[in-house]
């Protein structure tokens, strides 16, 4: 049995971990306190271009888009639950939970979990996710959630894999004008949702799989990610030849390279690439639509009002490649504004790697993708700076 270790791109040496599931279970607790405690360790700030904050991105304001819907789904959710359950399910809306996600199978998650909830919650906690997300959402989410059945079947792991490892957190009270939220957490799914109002913010949002096809087993024949990958090369090969040479930074890819997973939450990273300012029209359509495909997991109204916050800032919009770019290279690409940051990777082996012709090198059947919102607003966070600036609290 394989593990990821905590360090994107790093991969554990099958002896690294005790093969007692008891033993193994307290090395995993010790190694997500640990994460956690490093990952922590600053207070928020966000990801910045330069190390400073720029102002003036974020506004309190109401986009005409009612929150009411997922605000009831989740308090249907939460009254299915016992007291026990509930109590160990909501955090204050400011509470550094919403900073304690990461992709790791083995991560020691809170809340509740799909793997323990009756019929009638589970029935709940996919109502909460029928309306927070677009229908591509979440066929993305499910179909995630059933691959990691697929990685359990194929790993013989069922101690920490499976379809209803995924666990929910609900921050603060559902409310029609204070601030809230809630997080699904999971090995290859996380989605953090603020509400603000009638305001949504939802990154940090991390999505990906190994296998991303599945080939055998209960889920033979679902595939995740196809259209991300395909469009982003697409994107690559649609700029001309001195658009080319700016995009990509590296024309070989042997490692992992996404950057902004768990606990890299104030990471500095400048722009880097080819900047939309030079792209034709058609150019700039193909990269909105690219970045569509990842703001329009969200329900379609807020992923409308995402999608013009995006629009405002394409001048300043960058466009970063490291790989190849024929129909079988593996890559990574990056989109970079000040207002949103997506990463795609196409990663090496981890659960699999017994399966991998050579389970060194990346790998087009393990990709991670993440969504950030940089310059302080992931987890709606400035958003909520703000309420507290304009609103007394305790």
């Amino acid at each position: 049995m394989l593990f990821s270790t905590l360090i994107p791109g790093a991969i554990l040496a099958p002896n690294a971990f005790p093969q007692n599931a008891s033993t193994m279970a307290e090395a995993f607790r010790r190694r997500s306190a640990e994460a956690e405690s490093k990952g922590l360790a600053d207070p928020f700030k966000g990801i910045t271009a330069n190390g400073a904050i720029e102002p003036g991105l974020y506004d309190l304001h109401s986009t005409g888009v009612s929150t009411a819907p997922v605000r009831t789904a989740v308090e249907r959710f939460l009254a299915s639950l016992t007291n026990e359950q509930r109590g160990r399910t909501m955090f204050p809306v400011d509470d550094p939970e919403w900073r304690k996600w990461m992709n790791q199978h083995f991560y020691v998650r809170q809340g509740v979990s799909f793997q323990e909830m009756s019929g009638t919650q589970r029935d709940a906690a996919f109502g909460v996710l029928e309306t927070a997300l677009s229908a591509r959402g979440l066929k993305l989410t499910r179909d995630i959630m059933r691959l990691n059945e697929t990685l359990a079947e194929l790993s013989d792991d069922h101690d920490f894999l499976g379809e209803w490892r995924y666990h929910i957190t609900v921050m603060g009270k559902p409310s029609a004008t204070e601030p809230w939220g809630f997080q699904l957490d999971g090995h290859h799914i996380i989605i953090n949702y603020f509400v603000l109002g009638d305001q949504v913010v939802m990154t940090p949002f991390f999505a990906g799989s190994e296998p991303v096809t599945a080939t055998s087993g209960k889920y033979k024949g679902i595939s995740i990610l196809q259209d991300e990958q395909q469009r982003g090369l697409e994107l690559l090969l649609h700029l001309d030849r001195t658009q080319q040479a700016k995009a990509i930074l590296n024309p070989e890819k042997t490692k992992n390279y996404n950057l902004t997973e768990a606990f890299r939450d104030n990471i500095v990273l400048d722009y880097a690439g080819a900047r939309a300012a030079s792209f034709s029209q058609p150019q700039r359509r193909q990269l909105l639509e690219l970045v569509d495909l990842y703001v329009g997991n969200m329900d379609e109204g807020h992923a409308k009002v995402r999608m013009d916050e995006v629009k405002r800032h394409i001048e300043r919009t960058a466009f970063a490649w490291i790989g190849g770019s024929d129909d079988a290279s593996v890559y990574y690409y990056r989109i970079h504004s000040p207002v949103i940051l997506i990463e795609f990777d196409h990663q090496q082996p981890a659960n699999l790697r017994k399966f991998a012709k050579d389970p060194n090198m990346p790998t087009r059947q393990h990709i991670h993708c993440v969504v950030r919102t940089p310059n302080g607003n992931d987890y709606g966070k400035d958003l909520l700076r703000q309420h507290y600036l304009s609103h007394a609290h305790a």
